[in-house]
């Protein structure tokens, strides 16, 4: 069985943010092309339990740029063109 090299132990967190002044740009093209980039993994992902985990990160993946105002706005002007 492969370690896993990614895994933090149990006490340890990584903190989301440096400081106040410092802030990283996410941009909804990068969160677009991996939101497509997971949503190809997930289609071909056969385990339910690891599909869940995929659905779930891109869920917070998704939430980082957008809300559920913008993403309804948008499906309205796909539909409309």
């Amino acid at each position: 069985m492969p370690s896993n090299h990614h895994q933090l132990p149990e006490d340890q967190t990584l903190p989301m943010e440096r400081s106040e002044e410092e802030y990283e740009v996410i941009t909804s093209e990068e969160v677009d092309r991996i939101l497509d980039g997971l949503d190809a993994l997930i289609a071909s992902t056969q385990s339910e339990n690891i599909r869940m985990f995929l659905e779930e990160a891109a869920d917070n993946i998704f939430s980082l740029v957008y809300t559920e105002d913008s993403a309804s706005d948008d499906a309205d002007q796909e539909e409309a063109a």
